[in-house]
């Protein structure tokens, strides 16, 4: 069973920065997609950026380009989600997930079978 870990969240001023961890142990694929999600109450799951395993290939979402980075150590098996110059909006709890297979079928939340348990992330004005 795979599971994933996540840490790194919590309250953070307008234009500050936090970087997300999420942990993955358990049997998958060499080369899998890494996906990062985020749910603000009240609204649906969405995509905030994805990718693969190796770093070769990444997609950004545009409310998150130039501001949100994706990175990995490959020796602690730990994906990050680096965010800088946060908003209030982007307030959410965010969540990683993992899945076999290729990036065509990684924009859907659905997609991924494997999910952490989320985080809090609270951007104040």
């Amino acid at each position: 069973q795979v599971q994933l870990v996540e840490s790194g969240g919590g309250l953070v001023q307008v234009g500050g920065s936090l970087k997300l961890s999420c942990a993955i142990s358990g049997y998958i694929d060499r080369v899998y997609i890494v996906g990062w999600f985020r749910q603000a109450p009240g609204k649906e799951r969405e995509l905030v950026a994805f990718g693969t395993s190796d770093g070769r290939s990444t997609v950004i979402q545009d409310f998150a380009k130039g501001r949100f980075t994706m990175s990995r150590d490959y020796a602690k098996n730990t994906e990050y989600l680096q965010m800088n110059s946060l908003k209030p909006e982007d307030t959410a709890v965010y969540y990683c997930a993992a899945r076999q297979g290729g990036m065509n079928n990684s924009y859907k939340s659905a997609s991924y079978p494997f999910w952490g348990q989320g985080t809090q992330v609270t951007v104040s004005s």
